[in-house]
């Protein structure tokens, strides 16, 4: 005969779900500053050099 347990103590789910908003905060933080870093560096180069990557000064802000 099999037996499951279903039963888990409060502290296990807690610090589950804590641990994961933590990661979901920190994966936000570093995509945004990953967009910044590549906006800033968008904006430093030329419209010569954004138009040989398909790209104009419109586009920097959509990425």
């Amino acid at each position: 005969m099999a037996v499951y347990e279903t039963s888990r103590s409060l502290n296990e789910g807690v610090r589950a779900n804590a641990s994961g908003f933590l990661a979901s905060f920190i994966g936000a933080v570093v995509a945004w500053n990953d967009r910044r870093a590549t906006r800033n560096a968008l904006s430093a180069l030329t419209a010569r050099e954004l138009e040989d990557i398909g790209l104009n000064r419109g586009d920097i802000f959509n990425v």
